[in-house]
């Protein structure tokens, strides 16, 4: 009896797959509620995020804050707002660090050109995506910038050396 592995096939890659860097950029931070988050935009260099996505990204949240739907509590994190391949699919991922070390986070989105608004994303598994290659570039950055945080005073000039630490570049 034979099984196969992931070493015997080649199935996590397409064949015709062709990846390409995309680059991260900050923007000004975001206060949701009590919660003051850094800004990442994520596209293909020559592709960016436009403004007017990124203000209809931030007034989402903010208009979802004021009523309730997104609760992210207090705290430092981030935003990653990724433009994907998709025509008009933008991925809206709202970061928060909890319980001292662990990084929680909201993912919402918008589908296409035709969705007016983000909203969100809803997975139906237990096996869930997380983040992707290019989103990774700067959850690393950020992983360091709090590990930076946890071993310092944590006191206010600490937080606004956290939310002043950004990354920009290819990812």
């Amino acid at each position: 009896m034979s099984t196969a592995t992931s070493l015997d096939v080649t199935h996590a890659v397409a064949p015709a797959y062709h990846h390409e860097p995309k680059h991260a950029r900050p923007a000004p931070s975001i206060a949701l509620g009590e919660a003051v988050l850094k800004w990442y935009d994520v596209a293909l260099p020559d592709d960016p995020v436009p403004a007017e996505m990124r203000a209809l990204a931030r007034r989402s949240l903010a208009e979802a804050t004021l009523l309730g739907e997104l609760r992210i509590g207090d705290g430092l994190g981030f935003v990653m707002l990724h433009r994907c391949g998709r025509m008009g699919f933008h991925f809206l991922i709202v970061l928060t660090w909890r319980n001292d070390n662990e990084l929680w986070q909201t993912v919402w989105a918008k589908e296409d050109d035709d969705d007016p608004d983000f909203h969100p994303w809803r997975v139906e598994s237990t096996h869930r995506p997380t983040f992707c290659v290019w989103e990774l570039g700067a959850v690393e950055h950020e992983r360091l910038a709090w590990t930076t945080y946890l071993r310092s005073s944590r006191d206010e000039a600490a937080r606004r050396t956290y939310l002043a630490d950004v990354f920009e570049g290819a990812v």
